[in-house]
């Protein structure tokens, strides 16, 4: 785009007037879209100074670049792939139509590219991807998960079961298995244990009984204790001096 293009698109965004019916904001059924006013009354048509502008030839933009694009590009609407032939890449760009689908428009995007066609309103089209379906459904890998976490919980089990074997089989090869005899042990230990508590008071009895002989032996010497009474008793001879002793 050359510097005078540029200055008259300049121009012309500078010049541009906005235009619209009378009485817009009064009805809400009418649009800001020109129309002429006809009224025989018509404020705006007589030229009334608060009531806008009338479209005239002052307003118009400069020739060279009148329905040009901001780019510097006149714009040509484009349908199919045949629409590009008669383009020039130099003055004119395309805009695809909006009924164009993905895969077309797909196709025109990549021949105006290799070709050095300007496009107004290039895409970025996604492509598909097939998605690929699951071996099995969310179920079956449910279940499969159930089954994997209890084979788990059951190989621990049965280890400790084989663990286990050998352990009674060599406790079985080093220690005899028990008589009947041996097993009643504790049955006589326990019969022992009450006849010693039975013993006990006997033994208390039995140290006792000591004190009780001892007490029997002095009554063992009663017979000097009468000889000692009968001599007391027993009456005294009396001194030949005639006087009694022990008066």
């Amino acid at each position: 785009m050359t510097t005078e293009t540029k200055r008259l698109i300049r121009v012309r965004t500078e010049k541009g007037a906005v235009f619209k019916r009378d009485g817009f904001g009064k009805k809400r059924q009418l649009s800001d879209s020109w129309r002429k006013p006809r009224g025989q009354h018509n404020k705006q048509r007589e030229q009334k100074k608060a009531k806008g502008n009338l479209p005239k030839p002052g307003f118009g933009s400069p020739v060279a670049v009148r329905g040009m694009h901001p780019s510097g590009f006149f714009e040509v609407l484009v349908f199919t792939e045949k629409d590009l032939e008669n383009i020039d890449a130099k003055t004119q760009a395309i805009r695809i139509s909006a009924g164009v689908g993905a895969r077309k428009r797909k196709a025109l995007q990549e021949k105006a590219a290799a070709s050095g066609i300007k496009i107004l309103n290039t895409r970025v089209i996604k492509e598909r991807v097939a998605e690929e379906k699951p071996a099995a459904p969310a179920k079956d890998a449910a279940m499969a998960k159930k089954d994997s976490k209890e084979a788990k919980k059951e190989a621990p089990a049965k280890k400790s079961a084989i663990k286990a074997e050998p352990a009674k089989k060599g406790a079985e090869g080093k220690k005899p298995a028990k008589t009947a005899a041996q097993k009643s042990k504790p049955a006589v230990k326990e019969t022992e244990k009450k006849e010693e508590k039975a013993a006990k008071p006997k033994g208390k009895e039995a140290a006792k009984a000591p004190a009780k002989k001892s007490a029997e032996k002095p009554a063992e010497k009663k017979p000097a204790a009468k000889k000692q009474a009968a001599e007391k008793a027993a009456p005294k001879k009396k001194a030949a001096s005639g006087v009694k002793k022990n008066e």
